[in-house]
């Protein structure tokens, strides 16, 4: 083949620190701008990013000269630095250390991109530590 081509979407899920539930509606579209911002900057096309007070779901074009640990690990210390920076809360922002990511193949798009847009409505019967269960089981990880 004379041609490299890569299109991998990702579904990246991260929560704060602890759980703590520190990203409320006054700040939250001000977050996922830091994120969206750090993606495209490191050559990741964003499609959606929304979440709860606790958690954060990115869906995105994977850069592929970028290893998606050094991409989200850069996201999040980026977004942070922008949140810790601008006193956007009373007490220091912090993401937890894991995260994670799962690939979404281009007939599956449109319902993840549903199950991000749906994300306060979803949890209104399903907490994030529930949500983040069910992904791990789906996807067969332990």
């Amino acid at each position: 083949m004379p041609n490299s081509y890569n299109k991998i979407w990702i579904h990246a899920i991260w929560a704060t620190k602890f759980r703590n539930e520190l990203i409320d509606f006054s700040i939250e579209k001000q977050v996922y701008n830091y994120i969206r911002e750090e993606l495209i900057e490191l050559g990741c096309p964003v499609r959606i990013i929304n979440g709860m007070p606790d958690h954060v779901h990115a869906l995105f074009l994977l850069n592929p000269q970028k290893a998606i640990t050094d991409v989200i690990k850069q996201v999040k210390g980026s977004s942070s630095h922008s949140i810790n920076g601008e006193n956007l809360i009373l007490e220091k922002f912090a993401w937890q250390t894991g995260f994670a990511a799962f690939s979404v193949s281009e007939s599956q798009l449109e319902t993840v991109y549903n199950y991000i847009k749906n994300q306060k409505h979803h949890h209104l019967n399903k907490k994030g530590q529930e949500e983040y269960d069910e992904f791990v089981k789906l996807h067969g990880l332990s």
